[in-house]
C-alpha cells in the first residue's frame, strides 16, 4: 500500500530494547510498520488510532502492543502535557532461549496475540503508566528486569483485547487452537470467502456432521462458524476500501456479501460507522502528511 511507510527504528543488533519518552509529543508520522514489537502509551490527548485493519477513537489514555509489520499511527491533538511513551524490540525476542522456557509462556503466547495489536484498559492501564514511567528512569541490569516484569504483567491482564478482525492473522487462531481440522477450515475460509460457504461445506471438509462441526468449532475457537466467517469478511473489506478505489458495493459483493443493505448493516455493527464513513476516515487521516 503505497502510503504506508516502512520505518526503520533506533534498535541495534544487541539492544534488548529502546524506550522513547516523548514529552508535548507531536503525532506528525504517516501511517507506517516496522519490524520489530512496539508497546505504546499515549498520554493526556483524545483522538483516532489505526492499527491494520482496526480505526477507533481513544480518550486520554491508550495503551497498545504492535507485532511486527502492522500498519499503525496515533491521530491527535498535542496539549501541554501530552506525552508518548515508546518500547521497541527486536522480533527475535519471539523465538529467543528465553521465551522457549516454560515460564515465559505466557509472554510468548501475548506476542504471538500481538500479530493482530492488543489494547489494555481498566487497572492495567494505570499499573503500566506506573511502571513505563519508572523504566524510563531506570539504569543498568534492572532495566532488563523490569521490562520482562512489564511484558509478564501485560500478558496475566484481564483487561486485554485484539484489534485487527480475524482475517487479518488467522494464523493465530489456528495455532491456540491446536488443531488440524481448525487450520483446514479456517484455510479453506480464507481461500473461498469470496463466494458462498455454508455449514455443510465445512462439515465435509472435516468428516463430521453439521451439528458436530458447529459444535468443534464454537468451542476449539471461542466462536461461531458465522460469527468467523463474518469476521473474516469484515477484515478483508477494510482492508480493500484502504487499498482500493472500488466502488463499496463492488467491494461488498467481491468479499462474499450478496446483499448490500445487510452488509451496510453488519458492517457498521463491526466498526460502529459506515462502509463510506471508515473509508473517508482513514484517508484523511493517512493523506495528511
Amino acid at each position: 500500500m503505497s502510503n504506508i511507510q516502512c520505518e526503520v527504528t533506533p534498535l541495534l543488533k544487541d539492544d534488548l530494547f529502546v524506550l522513547l519518552n516523548n514529552a508535548q509529543a507531536k503525532f506528525d508520522y504517516p501511517v507506517h510498520f516496522h519490524s520489530d514489537y512496539e508497546l505504546n502509551l499515549v498520554l493526556n490527548t483524545s483522538g483516532k488510532r489505526i492499527v491494520g485493519d482496526s480505526v477507533e477513537d481513544f480518550e486520554k489514555k491508550d495503551l497498545v502492543l504492535l507485532g511486527p509489520g502492522i500498519p499503525h499511527k496515533w491521530k491527535a491533538p498535542t496539549h501541554g502535557d501530552t506525552r508518548v511513551i515508546t518500547i521497541q524490540f527486536q522480533d527475535k525476542i519471539y523465538d529467543s532461549f528465553l521465551m522457549n522456557k516454560r515460564v515465559c509462556q505466557p509472554i510468548r503466547e501475548l506476542l504471538a496475540r500481538s500479530s493482530r495489536g492488543v489494547a489494555f484498559s481498566g487497572n492495567t492501564l494505570n499499573v503500566m503508566t506506573e511502571k513505563l514511567f519508572a523504566l524510563s528512569d531506570a539504569l543498568g541490569f534492572n532495566t532488563m528486569l523490569d521490562f520482562y516484569g512489564i511484558l509478564y504483567y501485560l500478558s496475566m491482564s484481564e483487561d486485554q483485547r485484539l484489534l485487527t478482525s480475524a482475517s487479518y492473522d488467522s494464523t493465530l487462531l489456528v495455532r491456540e487452537s491446536k488443531s488440524r481440522r481448525i487450520e483446514k477450515i479456517c484455510r479453506y475460509i480464507e481461500q473461498n470467502y469470496m463466494q458462498e460457504i455454508t455449514l455443510s461445506d465445512i462439515s465435509g471438509l472435516v468428516n463430521m456432521s453439521e451439528s458436530a462441526a458447529s459444535h468443534f468449532f464454537k468451542k476449539r475457537t471461542g466462536r461461531s462458524f458465522i460469527t468467523y466467517l463474518t469476521d473474516f469478511r469484515i477484515g478483508a473489506v477494510s482492508r480493500m476500501l484502504i487499498e482500493t478505489t472500488r466502488s463499496i458495493a463492488d467491494i461488498a459483493y467481491n468479499c462474499g456479501f450478496a446483499n448490500l443493505s445487510n452488509f451496510n448493516r453488519i458492517f457498521k455493527k463491526y466498526k460502529n460507522q459506515t462502509p463510506a464513513e471508515y473509508r473517508a476516515g482513514v484517508y484523511k487521516t493517512m493523506n495528511k502528511y
